[in-house]
């Protein structure tokens, strides 16, 4: 077999040409393998904050779905309808051009198998992949890339100022910051959790300590102007209002500037993975889905941003979107009943967003519980009947070609009651 050595110069070119920087960590080039599975790609998206299932994909058809969401309800002619019971959120107008064509699909009511209402215990859990919190110190990309290095060479890239925990790890990855929009403080707080995630009395107080001063800041600033998502750190970029345009004016310039921003690095990371040699699996993530209060506005504009990070990625991908899967999935979801402040509280369950030329056409990805009141989970959250790791063990299966055996022992230890979702791709 004749290894391909990835082209750094064309690589680099490309990133220098958008104004980012691509660092590879270790000495070791990007290789690309024989065979189909060396054409499979896999984009894992980690929308951070609580990302609430109910409005990405409104059950508009379920009898007790308006009376428990109240002021934040969508009616069906404002959704963008995908069968009788569910609709997406107006804003996902991609998404839902790709669920017409057999290539999106909703996971309505998906968890991690902790049920931490905490920020950063829940990400823990959904990054390594462990049955709870605390309970791996990398990340299952990162593992899977360890677990396919005896058969073949499978590069990661994670998008961003730092690695996140899901592709950390014993392999080495490529990391690439789309540049100087980035918020350099943005994930300080991760960085000290990391610190201390090892100790059992600091780490567990500092989470909390952090989990406090988040809502404090997010109750004091939920009634100002919604601030621009952090889409993977590839910010708005700062204007200067002309002293006559109105804040809706500058708002609407400042969410199709943030819109642009985010397509455009969707478009770039598709052309990371199509070059030759390219890497197959990538993460990032996007910011903002912690919506306690005047969720409305909050939750357009973050599912805006995200709508153009995956309008981006399949218009970069091209003919390679044939072979792509991209999994969307956030840490937990918000609370079924609308709270006092027009927004929702930490949840359970909430919608993951299966995408992807490689995936079949069907309809929902696991059960729906629906919202009755015995039915939610402790009475107040959407409860969970997918376990988020049955997802990623069928894709890694099916589509990456993961040995199974593997998947079990190695990548996600401890999740024998996860049974894998078959039949996706």
């Amino acid at each position: 077999m004749t290894a391909q050595v990835m082209n750094r110069r064309s690589l680099l070119g490309l990133g220098a040409s958008l104004g980012i920087s691509v660092n590879f960590f270790g000495s070791q080039a990007f290789a690309a393998s024989e065979g189909d599975l060396a054409k499979k790609k896999l984009v894992v998206v980690i929308c951070r904050g609580g990302m609430d299932g109910l409005s990405v994909s409104p059950p508009v058809g379920d009898a007790n779905y308006t009376a428990l969401r109240g002021s934040i309800a969508m009616q069906r002619d404002q959704v963008r309808m995908l069968d009788e019971t569910f609709g997406l959120h107006a804003a996902l107008k991609t998404v839902h051009a790709l669920a017409q064509q057999g290539q999106a699909r909703i996971a309505p009511a998906i968890a991690s198998p902790d049920r931490a209402r905490s920020h950063f215990e829940a990400q823990d859990v959904l990054e390594t992949g462990a049955s709870g919190v605390y309970g791996a110190e990398t990340g299952w990309l990162n593992r899977t890339l360890e677990a396919l290095a005896p058969v073949r060479k499978v590069e990661g890239l994670s998008v961003g100022t730092t690695a996140p925990l899901i592709l950390r790890g014993k392999v080495q990855a490529a990391s690439w910051s789309p540049g100087k929009g980035v918020d350099e403080t943005a994930r300080l707080p991760t960085l000290l959790q990391d610190l201390y995630r090892n100790d059992p009395m600091l780490g567990p107080a500092f989470a909390r300590g952090l989990e406090t001063e988040t809502m404090a800041q997010q109750a004091m600033t939920a009634l100002s102007a919604t601030p621009a998502m952090n889409v993977a750190a590839a910010s708005t970029p700062n204007m200067v209002q002309p002293a006559s345009m109105s804040p809706t004016m500058a708002n609407d310039r400042q969410n199709r500037a943030g819109s642009e921003a985010a397509r455009k690095l969707g478009s770039t990371l598709g052309g990371f993975m199509t070059q030759a040699g390219g890497p197959q699996i990538a993460a990032i993530s996007l910011d903002g889905f912690d919506t306690h209060a005047g969720q409305l506005g909050q939750i357009a504009t973050r599912l805006t941003y995200m709508d153009a990070v995956l309008d981006g990625l399949h218009s970069g991908l091209g003919a390679e979107w044939k072979n792509t899967v991209v999994i969307a999935v956030t840490e937990f979801g918000r609370t079924a009943r609308v709270n006092g402040t027009g927004g929702t509280d930490h949840g359970t369950a909430s919608t993951g967003l299966i995408l992807g030329g490689a995936l079949k056409k069907g309809g929902i990805v696991g059960d729906w519980p629906g919202l009755a009141q015995n039915a939610l989970f402790e009475n107040r959250d959407t409860a969970p009947t997918l376990d988020m790791r049955g997802l990623f063990k069928g894709v890694l299966a099916d589509h990456i070609g993961v040995d199974r055996a593997v998947l079990e022992s190695k990548v996600f230890p401890d999740s024998a009651a996860a049974k894998p979702v078959t039949g996706l791709v």
